[in-house]
């Protein structure tokens, strides 16, 4: 149990859900051209959770001192896991998604594919080891390849098979995947900047510089507000051009999606305790599984 949380295997099972509703809820039931075959999806989604793990592992090794403050429970590395297997499965890990990423782009003769793989997992590195401490760049970075991890499905799948012919269609059902990408990245800085607010004591102590840490945990949360604002105007102005004409669709996006969103814009105005941002944070992930599970109705938005 203590490899799984290691590699924080919830959040890789949330990155498998994500990819496999974009290919299997929306690009094959909108009649989308795939390039694709089913075991190369499946190469795609390994490769990304290996570099994911990857990622996750190395921050864990850097973050040690940080975690002793902020979470001393959920330390591993240093008392569970040695720091020397932490460092071989960050390079397994690493070998294993890249490795797969080559296969893929050779497998479907789009070589300069490849980079994908190789920026993510260099990023991922620079992050844990110095961008994390650069003001709100370590988290644009994180909120980028979460979002990059839904768009990386539609660049794989969609984009060689573009033709004149069906361009239009194919750029269309992209555009849905940027619209949710957007949404994923939006939602996820939020949380990123929540979780710096939970975590001020051990950032302070690690010497980064966060946002709360820079202008004080009181005028982060009101960024933060600001942010939860717009994205409820962003969700409705979606909702209004897009959805406004399928009942089921709206019922949703207002019940399961904007009603928790308001619901955390009105208690981070007013948050007092370090356990109040933990569940605030907890509000935004499942804001952002609700938000990606609405994926299932465009099948039925579309027809």
């Amino acid at each position: 149990m203590n490899y799984l949380n290691l590699i924080r295997y919830k959040n890789l099972l949330i990155i498998i859900l994500i990819q496999v509703l974009i290919r299997y809820a929306l690009f094959i039931p909108l009649g989308a051209d795939l390039t694709l075959s089913h075991f190369e999806f499946s190469l795609l989604v390994l490769a990304t959770i290996f570099i994911a793990a990857a990622g996750n592992v190395i921050n864990d090794i850097y973050d040690v001192e940080i975690d002793e403050i902020n979470k001393p429970e959920k330390v591993i590395v240093g008392k569970s896991i040695s720091e020397k297997t932490a460092y071989n499965l960050f390079v397994i890990f690493n070998i294993m998604g890249v490795g797969l990423g080559f296969y893929l782009t050779k497998q479907i003769e789009e070589d300069a594919f490849f980079g994908f793989f190789i920026v993510t997992s260099a990023l991922l590195y620079l992050y844990a080891t110095f961008l994390k401490s650069m003001l709100l760049v370590g988290n644009i970075i994180v909120s980028l390849l979460v979002a990059f991890s839904l768009i990386i499905v539609g660049v794989f799948d969609l984009f060689p098979s573009i033709t004149f012919i069906n361009q239009e269609f194919q750029s269309f059902v992209f555009g849905i995947v940027l619209n949710y990408a957007l949404f994923a990245f939006h939602i996820n800085l939020m949380r990123e900047i929540v979780k710096d607010i939970e975590d001020i004591d051990g950032d302070k102590k690690g010497e980064l510089n966060t946002l709360p840490i820079v202008i004080g945990r009181k005028r982060a949360s009101y960024i933060v507000f600001g942010m939860g604002i717009l994205s409820l105007f962003g969700i409705i102005f979606y909702i209004y051009t897009n959805l406004y004409n399928y009942t089921i669709a709206v019922i949703y996006f207002l019940s399961l999606i904007l009603a928790p969103l308001g619901y955390f814009c009105i208690k981070i105005w007013d948050v007092k305790s370090k356990s109040d941002y933990s569940f605030l944070s907890k509000i935004l992930k499942i804001i952002m599984l609700l938000g990606i599970g609405s994926l299932l109705l465009y099948t039925f938005v579309i027809q």
